[in-house]
């Protein structure tokens, strides 16, 4: 798979089955699982089980099945049930692609539960239930761009920060790729006019879930917090800009995954007809899509060149604009908002070079990464090299790669929310390095992830078993927490860590020992912003 199309599946999160974490008292047996902790939603009775003090429920439908005549159509409430409901053991992940490519320390966490168009499954870890308390609620939107990827990973299991945080963790699944974001607006009839978001749309359900369901289970539903990492902190920036989702939560995190525009209704229109074309299917029978094996969706999709661009919509319906574009939405300016991203992100992919490289390959690599002439690319590195004169080749192509990638659009995202000045934001920058293929991965994208879930010990292929992870993952966790339960992450472990301001630029270093800088490494942020401000002129 080329780099475009890794880009498009952004698989900073991909998939995996959620292994509980011991917790010294797990009663996770199946005799005691028929004896489980029970909980009274509004659509009938849960029965989960206990992972030491963690009242854990998995699985627990939050709307109806997508399939058949509800496939392309917004999600719908999920009919009552009788009787009790197994929620010992996850939903089935909503249908998609293998992904091959992936990075050997990121397969490891993934898992072959089911597939289907009935995906709209939650996952819940709690302390609590019906004790009255008003624990923060962080529901969490997994990576694997829109495409691919459950709330199952194993990477995201709840249990360490229920237990050590006081929160209640929540993980979801929802459509993706075809299924999720085909635009069928410009094609079809009214009943697929909202075809392109019914993905993000989703998690509008699951949150409508949260707020009607969650302080059965000890949660907050006036506290909530959404967080992701890559697609999933693209997710959280549309849902930023979208009207459904306003109010339902109360803060918002980005890991390594900004979103500031989304695709226009020609570009997605565009797609679309490609996808048609090669199923066979013509405009105006959109509708006969409903009837098409599942199999044979994704069939079709994962043999197309260039691959087809699935994600959500500015359809002028569920999504009015883009979501930070040309600035920061009103429908959140209250939402105070972390966001940060990975020094090394691009070493996920198997094709950034992580071996020597010469000065010729460097400059071949920033000028195609870039898309800049010889001058500019010279002018690049150049700059970079300033402030690092002892680093390697390979590492400053990581570096540059990674900020055009990404933590440019970080700054941007930053100094967009911050113009508000309705709510803080605060900006973080991962720069601890991992061990693991002789310290060739560095801040590799989606490193942070055991870190924010304090389960280091579940992640060893990715993060080793050094002496100074459990530091590094209490002071992360800590901060993450104490921003869903306040909107500020300032506290124990951190030296004061100021709001972004356009004046001060405040950024927390994440790394061994944790810093704060005032727009650190200033030229090179510049630099890279006006090459992409050039770009998209």
């Amino acid at each position: 798979m080329d780099r475009r199309s890794l880009l498009m599946w952004l698989s900073g999160g991909a998939v995996a089955a959620a292994a509980d974490v011991s917790l010294g008292q797990s009663s996770a047996g199946s005799d005691s699982r028929a004896a489980g902790p029970v909980a009274q939603t509004k659509a009938g009775k849960v029965r989960g089980y206990m992972n030491g003090p963690v009242n854990v429920f998995k699985g627990i439908p939050y709307a109806a099945s997508t399939a058949g005549a509800n496939r392309f159509a917004p999600p719908r409430p999920r009919e009552p049930w009788s009787g009790m409901l197994d929620a010992t053991k996850l939903g089935d992940k909503s249908p998609q692609n293998s992904t091959p490519w992936l990075m050997t320390e990121e397969a490891v966490s993934l898992s072959n539960e089911p597939m289907s168009e009935d995906c709209l499954h939650l996952n819940v870890w709690t302390r609590g239930l019906r004790d009255g308390k008003k624990r923060p609620v962080m529901l969490w939107l997994h990576g694997g761009g829109y495409s691919s990827g459950s709330g199952g990973n194993t990477r995201y299991e709840g249990s360490r920060l229920a237990t050590r945080q006081d929160v209640v963790v929540v993980t979801i699944n929802h459509r993706l790729n075809i299924f999720g974001h085909l635009f069928l607006g410009d094609l079809g009839g009214a009943d697929v006019a909202d075809s392109g978001n019914v993905g993000i749309l989703d998690i509008v359900a699951a949150l409508q879930w949260v707020r009607d369901n969650i302080t059965e289970l000890g949660g907050d539903p006036n506290n909530v917090t959404l967080f992701g990492e890559s697609g999933g902190g693209g997710k959280v920036s549309t849902l930023m800009a979208m009207p459904a989702a306003q109010g339902l939560f109360h803060r918002a995190i980005i890991q390594s995954g900004v979103a500031l525009r989304q695709a226009t209704r020609e570009e997605a229109t565009a797609s679309t007809k490609a996808v048609l074309a090669k199923l066979g299917v013509q405009a105006g029978e959109v509708t006969k899509l409903r009837s098409v094996p599942q199999a044979d969706l994704l069939a079709a999709i994962n043999t197309m060149t260039p691959p087809p661009r699935f994600t959500p919509v500015v359809d002028g319906r569920s999504l009015q604009r883009h979501p930070f574009d040309p600035n920061a939405p009103d429908v959140s300016a209250n939402v105070p908002l972390l966001v940060g991203s990975n020094e090394t992100e691009v070493t996920f992919f198997p094709d950034t070079p992580l071996d020597a490289i010469d000065d010729a390959t460097l400059r071949e690599r920033v000028k195609r990464y870039t898309r800049v002439d010889d001058g500019t690319a010279s002018m690049v590195i150049d700059l970079y090299k300033h402030t690092r004169p002892k680093i390697s080749n390979e590492h400053l192509y990581q570096i540059i790669a990674s900020d055009y990638w990404m933590t440019s659009d970080v700054a941007t995202q930053a100094e967009r929310k911050a113009a508000l000045a309705k709510a803080p934001v605060y900006v973080y920058y991962f720069q601890w390095e991992s061990p693991v293929r002789g310290g060739k991965l560095r801040a590799v994208h989606s490193v942070e992830i055991p870190f924010v879930f304090d389960n280091v010990a579940l992640a060893e292929p990715l993060v080793g078993n050094g002496p100074d992870l459990p530091a590094l993952a209490d002071t992360i966790s800590g901060a993450w927490t104490r921003f869903a339960r306040t909107g500020n992450p300032n506290g124990k472990g951190l030296p004061s860590w100021p709001a972004y301001s356009s004046d001060e630029r405040h950024v927390m270093i994440f790394d061994k020992t944790s810093r704060v800088d005032s727009d650190p490494r200033r030229q090179e942020r510049l630099a890279i912003a006006a090459i992409k401000a050039r770009q998209s002129a």
